[in-house]
């Protein structure tokens, strides 16, 4: 294929702030080393969430990602609004990983356009 082309069929690259419509691209192409990381609590999380995002509530966010993530690792991130998700952005980034993008809207904005949202039923027995 010719660099325009190549250039034509690739995804948008990684931004600070990105939008539902950028992740969803990548994830189309279905391009590797991509985590989605929802770092609303729990009960949040299991009620609806963006398809294919783990659950890593703030609070455990930085020891989380320290532990499982390479440095070079595109996070995409949300939260309960985006000026949370941009806080947890900023101290990611303090640790080292570069390639953060907070997910503007989070599940709201990824529901609304109507994205695919999973959610978790509990078991009762």
């Amino acid at each position: 294929m010719n660099r325009w082309l190549d250039w034509f069929y690739k995804a948008a690259p990684l931004r600070p702030l990105s939008r539902v419509y950028d992740l969803k691209q990548r994830l189309d192409w279905g391009e590797p080393a991509l985590t989605i990381l929802d770092i609303r609590d729990r009960h949040d999380f299991n009620h609806s969430h963006v398809m294919g995002a783990i659950s890593v509530p703030h609070e455990v966010l930085l020891p989380t990602v320290e532990r499982c993530f390479e440095l070079d690792r595109d996070l995409y991130l949300y939260g309960n609004s985006d000026k949370e998700a941009e806080a947890a952005a900023v101290q990611l980034r303090a640790l080292g990983y570069k390639r953060v993008s907070v997910l503007r809207g989070g599940v709201a904005a990824w529901r609304a356009v109507g994205f695919p949202v999973e959610t978790m039923t509990p078991v009762t027995v």
